[in-house]
């Protein structure tokens, strides 16, 4: 990995854990001069300037916030992307380098093809494997990306230079970078990630509506914990997620309707064989790929 170029100005659009905590890195790195931090709340934008995720604020897209930029990060909810690359199409500089960092890449490409196509060539999709339930400016973190996977979905017109710049930049703060079609990205993570949160969710509701729900969750343990620690997640990223990918998400809501009555047949039928073996195939799953993390 050769040592990126480092940047003299970021600018960050929506500061909280990704978006945050990569800055903090860079700027740790001696990678960033100084950050422009833009948000609509002005609370999390106080929180930012504090504890030096950024250096300036705004709150909104204006010409002062992005002048000079070598790097402009969007890190907002996916369904605002398209918005976000309007107000950017007027006022972004031309040698800037335009991210998201979005758990869809397939809307995002669209975005970038639709409202920036002048700027096509320095707009590059990327995808940190990297999160917690914990959102905003406070939850940014040195360290995030340490070990983690990074997701860049080329869209086939990118600066060859630019994309080397950013993937490198990312492997400077520690991730381990791979290339793959919008198409297949959006697949694999409405299976491992998208589908995980809605069971989550469901499961939750189906606890807290039911007439003895109370008295569930006052004897709850560390496994409804772990199970559910997911449904903790901001709704409102989530929302966005699951409708910009939701005819991969549909396609494995199906599948999983499939599993549960498959689990209803067998418990029916009381067949612990039929059980056991159904179990220990996910268990064998599970561990093997538990094992090489």
């Amino acid at each position: 990995m050769n040592n990126p170029t480092p940047s003299k100005r970021i600018t960050l659009i929506g500061v909280g854990l990704i978006g945050g905590s990569f800055v903090l890195d860079l700027k740790h790195k001696g990678l960033a001069t100084s950050v422009v931090g833009i948000d609509l709340n002005h609370d999390n934008l106080e929180r930012a300037l504090e504890r030096k995720v950024i250096d300036a604020a705004f709150d909104h897209i204006n010409t002062e916030a992005v002048t000079g930029a070598d790097l402009v990060i969007v890190a907002t909810p996916v369904s605002t992307l398209p918005a976000v690359c309007r107000q950017l199409s007027t006022v972004l500089e031309n040698h800037s380098v335009l991210i998201d960092v979005g758990s869809t890449k397939q809307s995002a490409i669209h975005a970038f093809q639709k409202y920036l196509p002048h700027h096509l060539p320095y707009c590059i999709a990327t995808h940190p494997i990297a999160g917690s339930d914990r959102s905003g400016a406070l939850a940014a973190q040195f360290g995030l990306f340490q070990d983690k996977k990074l997701i860049i979905c080329p869209h086939g017109q990118e600066d060859s230079e630019s994309l080397n710049w950013v993937s490198s930049l990312w492997q400077t703060v520690g991730a381990q970078t791979y290339l793959m079609s919008a198409t297949e990205h959006d697949g694999i993570f409405a299976a491992v990630s998208h589908l995980p949160h809605v069971l989550a969710y469901a499961y939750v509701n189906q606890i807290a509506t039911h007439p003895n729900g109370q008295a569930y969750f006052d004897f709850a343990a560390s496994g409804f914990r772990d199970f559910t620690r997911i449904a903790s997640s901001h709704p409102a990223i989530w929302v966005d997620i699951c409708l910009e990918n939701k005819n991969s998400l549909l396609a494995l809501l199906s599948g999983q309707q499939a599993q549960l009555a498959q689990l209803a047949t067998m418990l029916k039928n009381g067949d612990a064989d039929a059980l056991y073996r159904y179990f220990d195939q996910a268990k064998q799953a599970r561990d093997a790929w538990a094992a090489l993390q």
